[in-house]
């Protein structure tokens, strides 16, 4: 089961207890080094500084600067080399990004002197960031206010193939400013943007709830470029902004930078305010405490019996759709019988063999009409606007979720496009289906909300959200197809072994969606205290699908990931979802074979009271 940490909207940066309460102490260098002679000659320069502030002020969605060269060439090149000899990189991975990380480097002053010896370069770079004369550069520039320069807050970042980091506003604590200092590899060639790792910038629209969120597609990507310097001001509802997959690696291509954040002016330090105006509105972080699902209420409430046999017209209706052996009365009450024991179940080949052979490939042909199969996009990211055409269109706001949704139209259909509206609007929300569900978990569906999913390649997920008051069934029909390994049985290696014995080998190994290297696995995490987010789990190469694992054979950071179910087809997966569990769906990798297909369900439940409780 996959290892779970504390999760932060941004890689958080790690470093103990005792080097956290430091941080917030420690002291400014008094040397009397001038830390302008670190920086690209002009850098403070008046003119300089007021271009800046004049192009700042006018930047779209949101206000930014970009500096061209920040550091003095030599010096960054020392640094880069210091990063990847002497610092030690954690593969960390959430539902919100996927990064290789140091830790803190504010806790670099806390090294002994031989330590130190090693980093001359790099203490030299983050002294002069949060140097007296920086901080008021960045003032100039964004006018964002008094910054401090004890209370430092930084990490290096190596982006290599598969990382990510999904929309969010960076708004956490006293956060005032963001950066990021590009040092892609390999040095002396030039990044290019079919490689991914762009920074991201949304314009923002008002949503449903008069709330200010990221429209769905951004509008600006600023791929990394050496010694390049990207910086804004911190502002919630404003400020969304992620960072593109890196669809290469392995060949000494990473997206390398230093990244973190300068904050308010602390107490003792010059501008200091005891009390900070709160923001009128809420973090992206803070808006991932629920999903606001629309529900459909069922008209008749009572005339659900999940001790009886289902209706012979209900059967012959379902008849139609599923695969008839989960239609059996002695089946149904033995699955029933472990859903109450377990809260939840698998149930494979659900739907019937007729409707497979329509849907499956029609599905395939539509990631190839939309260029979003493996072969076309060769593992490259595709456009926003790929698969958004005909019936489907992008939901968000990415700040929550990404994802495309089947809608009406009156255009023609795809086949597998009437098939999922069909699954969608008539027979998941039919009565026949609820009395199936009823007696299937022994609970009672009082309403309901249905939608056909598709999750492209390298653009979409959902993040962790979670219901705080009331318990959910979820009901999720996976329908993405499988990768299958062709072998000629015939064909025999050097090693002696044939072709198809290596593969009854391979085969034993996850591959493809079940490996978990393509993302898209959905994913349920135990409830949390209020200061904590357990939504962060160590990357592997598998996540396993375990429930509640009492083993013991793993560690005790586990105890939180409850649920995890990889990418299936023709599979529907039954969860009762109890109040304050969290759930997301992984973001599918640009390296994936082609769209995450599901029928998504959600029912508000009663709980059905045996005799001796009414008694």
């Amino acid at each position: 089961m996959a290892h779970v940490r504390e999760r932060s909207l941004s890689p958080e940066l790690s470093s103990d207890s005792l080097l956290k309460r430091l941080k917030t102490t420690h002291s400014p260098s008094t040397s009397t080094v001038d830390h302008r002679l670190r920086f690209y000659p002009g850098l403070f320069g008046p003119e300089n500084v007021q271009q800046l502030h004049q192009a700042y002020a006018g930047s779209e969605p949101f206000k930014y600067a970009i500096v061209e060269k920040l550091f003095q060439d030599d010096l960054l090149r020392n640094v880069k080399d210091e990063c990847m000899k002497e610092l030690s990189f954690t593969e960390k991975e959430t539902d919100i990004y996927k990064v290789n990380q140091t830790g803190d480097l504010a806790s670099l002053s806390y090294l002994s002197e031989a330590q130190l010896a090693l980093f001359p370069n790099l203490l030299a770079l983050r002294d002069a960031l949060y140097s007296s004369e920086f901080r008021k550069f960045i003032q100039a520039v964004t006018g964002c206010g008094p910054l401090s320069g004890t209370k430092q807050d930084m990490s290096v970042n190596s982006y290599t193939q598969g990382c990510h980091l999904l929309n969010h506003d960076d708004v956490i604590g006293t956060r005032r400013a963001s950066y990021i200092l590009y040092m892609p590899l390999p040095y002396g060639q030039e990044w290019q943007q079919k490689w991914g790792g762009a920074l991201e910038l949304y314009p923002v629209q008002t949503g449903a709830d008069g709330i200010p969120e990221p429209e769905a597609a951004p509008c600006k990507a600023i791929p990394p470029s050496w010694n390049q310097f990207i910086f804004f001001e911190v502002q919630p509802g404003k400020s969304f902004h992620s960072v593109e997959e890196v669809v290469v690696g392995g060949d000494g291509r990473e997206r390398l930078s230093i990244s973190g954040w300068f904050h308010v002016a602390q107490e003792g330090e010059e501008g200091y305010q005891a009390d900070q105006a709160v923001p009128e509105l809420k973090s992206s972080r803070e808006q991932l405490t629920s999903s606001s699902t629309t529900f459909v209420a069922y008209p008749d409430l009572e005339s659900l019996y999940p001790d009886g046999p289902l209706r012979r017209e209900y059967i012959s209706y379902l008849s139609k759709f599923l695969n008839p052996v989960y239609l059996q009365t002695r089946t149904m009450k033995a699955l029933m019988a472990r859903f109450v024991v377990e809260s939840s179940i698998e149930l494979h080949h659900f739907l019937s063999a007729s409707l497979v052979s329509k849907l499956e490939p029609d599905l395939r042909s539509a990631d190839q009409a939309d260029g979003l199969d493996g072969e076309t996009r060769q593992g490259r990211i595709p456009l926003h606007t790929a698969g958004v055409s005909g019936a489907w269109s992008a939901r968000g706001p990415p700040h929550k979720w990404r994802y495309c949704t089947l809608q009406k139209t009156t255009e023609p259909l795809r086949e597998s496009d009437t098939i999922l509206r069909q699954l969608q609007d008539e027979v998941f929300p039919s009565d026949a289906f609820r009395a199936w569900l009823s007696i299937m978990t022994k609970l009672v569906p009082l309403s309901y909300a249905v939608e056909a999913r598709r999750f492209r390649p390298g653009l979409d997920y959902t993040l962790a959200t979670s219901e705080g008051d009331e318990s959910r069934l979820d009901v999720v029909l996976g329908l993405t197809p499988q990768v299958e390994v062709e072998v000629e049985e015939n064909e025999t290696q050097s090693n002696g072994k044939s072709k198809a014995d290596e593969k009854d080998e391979e085969d034993e190994k996850p591959h493809g969606w079940q490996s978990g290297e393509w993302g898209g696995w959905e994913c349920y995490m135990a409830p949390h205290d209020e200061d904590d987010d357990p939504a962060v789990y160590r990357s592997g190469s598998s996540k396993n699908h375990q429930v509640n694992n009492t083993s013991g054979d793993d560690d005790d950071d586990d105890d939180s990931t409850l649920l995890t179910i990889q990418p299936s087809f023709n599979r529907l997966l039954l969860v009762l979802r109890d109040e304050g569990v969290m759930r997301f769906v992984k973001y599918v990798s640009a390296a994936a074979a082609g769209s995450r297909w599901d029928i998504c369900a959600e029912f508000n439940v009663g709980m059905v009271q045996d005799d001796e409780e009414d008694s």
